[in-house]
């Protein structure tokens, strides 16, 4: 499928910003699965500064600042990307999570050794025994990983309630889990932190999910948002991707922009700013089948 993706951030200052750096993560990555054929990035006022590069994750990045007084600045990029279908084994199939809880600690491909860097606490997520005790009854001895994790992530979706007002960016972790509600972002860091305690590697996606309107309503324009879920390692299969938010297996109705060890890696605008006092924000994401 071929999709069309326009994202807009709008910030609105009551007083002049004399000057601001931001980093973008808007660039869906490119993969065996998904590839972005175009793409173009819009940015008033004009920025002095611009610079695009690739992180250490491997996301595309853009650098830029602005250096003339303004009370308004507008962020929109413009991503035209095919994605296919994910190929994942049957859950059964793939091996126990002890088996793969060992091969992390022993295992010294380039695969394993890459994949082994996300067993570890990140600055939003640490391992807790309190998210040990969560992700157990998912992982009983000899289960193997893809199905546990599909367990635990069936849990969440079912356990937790989705509340765009209950969490910011800096709410704990252990408050999220205490209260069970949260946003995808809140939800991908809870399976992540479960699977860390266990020690495994598991990873933070960032991208968005195409939204389908209920039979016979028309699609709203600006109803799209940027949605995360988790990636997990499995030896001899790679990283497979779990959504807890809407406890599905991602394919190609989920276009992938960058992945990190959590939010904080791959938030799609972060910056600082000079002056304007307290701001407000305006997103609008649109995902359209090219051929709609």
């Amino acid at each position: 499928m071929i999709y069309r993706v326009r994202h807009v951030t709008t910030y609105t200052y009551p007083e002049a910003v004399s000057i601001c750096h931001n980093a973008l993560h808007l660039r869906p990555r490119d993969s065996q699965r998904q590839q972005c054929a175009a793409y173009e990035l819009l940015v008033y006022p004009v920025p002095a500064v611009l610079h695009q590069t690739v992180d250490f994750f491997g996301n595309h990045v853009t650098f830029f600042a602005v250096q003339e007084p303004h009370r308004m600045l507008t962020v929109a990029a413009d991503s035209t990307v095919a994605v296919t279908p994910a190929e994942v084994p049957p859950a059964p199939d793939t091996p126990a999570w002890e088996a793969v809880y060992d091969a992390l600690r022993h295992d010294r491909s380039a695969a394993s050794l890459e994949a082994y860097q996300y067993v570890f606490d990140s600055p939003y997520i640490a391992s807790s025994t309190l998210l040990r005790r969560y992700a157990a009854p998912s992982f009983p001895p000899g289960q193997p990983l893809l199905a546990a994790a599909l367990d635990l992530s069936r849990r969440i979706h079912a356990e937790f309630t989705y509340d765009s007002t209950a969490t910011s960016v800096s709410t704990p972790l252990s408050e999220v889990l205490h209260t069970r509600h949260g946003v995808c972002q809140d939800f991908a860091h809870v399976q992540i932190g479960c699977l860390r305690a266990l020690g495994l590697a598991a990873r933070y996606v960032s991208g968005y999910l195409v939204t389908q309107p209920p039979p016979g309503r028309p699609r709203l324009v600006g109803a799209d948002a940027s949605h995360a879920w988790v990636s997990v390692y499995c030896p001899e299969v790679g990283w497979i991707d779990v959504d807890p938010t809407n406890n599905v297996l991602p394919s190609e109705h989920h276009i992938t922009v960058a992945f990190g060890r959590d939010y904080g890696d791959v938030s799609p605008i972060q910056g600082v700013f000079l002056g304007g006092g307290q701001h407000s924000v305006k997103i609008a994401v649109d995902v359209m089948p090219v051929d709609a």
